[in-house]
């Protein structure tokens, strides 16, 4: 579990530096590439477990966002407050899942 745990948070550091060097470079922008940040914590998800609902959902969340920012750039105005809101919806929804999950295994 542990080393899972340091794979997730080694690929999370590499991704957050790889972005933040576009950034300083003016190649890509921060605020264009924080979708990729997502896609990485599904894939240290995934590794984990390839059943997790909560990968897959954090990864199509990051691929659609990306593919929108980079397609359809004009139509992330609204995206400023419904994403942020569904983001912490879905945060709070995982967080109760693992909660849940948690004390059911501590009652067997």
């Amino acid at each position: 579990m542990y080393g899972k745990i340091v794979l997730t948070g080694a690929l999370i550091l590499i991704a957050l530096g790889v972005l933040i060097l576009l950034n300083s470079a003016r190649l890509y922008g921060f605020d264009e590439s924080w979708p990729v940040l997502l896609i990485v914590v599904a894939v240290g998800l995934l590794v984990q477990h390839m059943e997790n609902v909560s990968g897959w959902l954090v990864g199509a969340v990051g691929v659609f966002f990306l593919a929108l920012k980079r397609f359809y750039p004009g139509s992330m105005e609204w995206a400023k407050y419904v994403v942020p809101a569904i983001m912490i919806l879905t945060g709070a929804f995982l967080v109760y899942e693992w909660f849940k999950k948690r004390r059911g295994e501590k009652k067997s």
